[in-house]
């Protein structure tokens, strides 16, 4: 009798496996990732492989199925160029049955992969696009923003460091739409804070001497020099204020998109002193620490927060998949909005119904040599910035921000 209850028991155990497999919906039988970066060009370090590797990590933990199904990681090379990434993005969505595209550096081809993933009703998520456009005037149903936005670092950087009594500021801005924004969402912060803005300079894209921008930031006095831009102008404008000594001299830099592979080129004696924001740290704690020393042992370097970010996002996605029983792209972030978002990557966070992942982010301040006690030891993290404070509230301009 014994005997008969066990096999009884073996079989509806088995026809219940059985039951939900067959109710589980996969399309083309294939739980399909698309790695879209910059492979070999100037974003390739902060990006390109590094990316590649945080998303099969994230797959392999996972277990490398999810339904029963096989999970798939493919990578594609956009060379920052908006067509080539459409023309992949397209290519992937109709031909090669890709479910999710993620990562895609660079907001003009971030924004233009968008378009195509909307138009195939197939879901993408960014991570090194910092245009608040993908959850404001073009927000979609089909696109996730993962790391951060412009007003987030802008706005996390300004408000905290005024509130330490920085309220000089002087702004060196790439001459173009992404520093404008970052200049533009850090002044109004200075200023309702009761600091102000001493003036600015705009350099054009990629110019290679940057010293007469400088130069002028130096005579300014401000406090606070502000590099609002991303590589390679930020990197110069930190490697010649070095040079100046403009941080011996009293003044202080504010790098408005500095990552951690930045300070690491730069190196310390150069960077050191410079604040910045940021959404991951990988010594912030042991859960941080456990997961990037796992990266480190397969890329030699210690991830972005970009890097960290797509493993975290492709890690959620899966156990979405897995929850909703099927890889269907709405019902899918559904399931990824019910619950916090909560690992080693983000903390306090939600996937909100405009798109856009809101999450605790950090003021740090790049080391000096002296202060630094091992490989990667990098920042000292001053304050902890909420979520709700840097990332603000839903952009009215999406239509489905209603309700946060």
């Amino acid at each position: 009798m014994r005997r008969n209850s066990l096999i009884a028991a073996a079989s509806l155990a088995f026809l219940l496996a059985c039951g939900s497999y067959a109710a589980a919906q996969i399309s083309d039988d294939v739980v399909k990732i698309g790695v879209l970066t910059d492979m070999t060009g100037p974003a390739s370090t902060p990006t390109g492989q590094g990316s590649v590797t945080a998303a099969q990590m994230a797959v392999d933990d996972f277990g490398g199925k999810v339904l029963g199904k096989p999970v798939s990681v493919i990578v594609g090379d956009h060379q920052l160029k908006p067509d080539v990434g459409t023309a992949i993005a397209r290519r992937w969505y109709d031909t090669e049955q890709v479910d999710l595209i993620v990562h895609v550096p660079v907001s003009a081809v971030g924004l233009a992969v968008q378009s195509v993933a909307n138009e195939k009703h197939r879901l993408m998520i960014t991570h090194a696009t910092g245009s608040a456009d993908f959850h404001g005037k073009f927000c979609s149903p089909y696109t996730l923003q993962w790391v951060f936005d412009t007003r987030a670092l802008a706005v996390g950087t300004a408000q905290e460091v005024v509130k330490r009594g920085g309220d000089t500021w002087f702004f060196i801005t790439d001459d173009y739409a992404f520093g404008h924004s970052l200049e533009r969402d850090a002044t109004a912060v200075i200023t309702r804070l009761g600091g102000r803005v001493l003036g600015s300079v705009k350099p054009a894209f990629a110019t290679p001497d940057l010293s007469s921008f400088v130069l002028q930031a130096q005579a300014s006095k401000a406090k606070i020099i502000g590099i609002a831009g991303g590589p390679p102008n930020n990197t110069t404008a930190i490697k010649t204020a070095g040079e100046f000594g403009i941080f011996k001299g009293g003044q202080q830099l504010a790098g408005l998109l500095v990552l951690i592979t930045d300070v690491h080129a730069l190196g310390l004696p150069v960077a050191q002193g410079l604040l910045l924001t940021t959404s991951f740290y990988w010594d912030m704690d042991e859960k941080t620490r456990e997961w990037s020393k796992r990266y480190f042992a397969k890329m030699n370097r210690m991830p972005t927060m970009w890097q960290a970010g797509v493993y975290s996002s492709v890690m959620n996605y899966l156990q979405a998949v897995r929850d909703a029983g099927t890889d269907e792209p709405l019902k899918v972030t559904a399931k990824m909005r019910e619950k916090p978002i909560e690992d080693f990557f983000s903390r306090n966070g939600k996937l909100r119904k405009d798109g856009l992942m809101v999450h605790d982010l950090m003021l740090v301040q790049v080391k000096s040599p002296e202060e630094s006690k091992y490989p990667w030891d990098y920042f000292k993290i001053l304050t902890h910035i909420s979520g709700e404070d840097a990332f603000g509230p839903p952009d009215a301009a999406c239509a489905l921000s209603a309700g946060g």
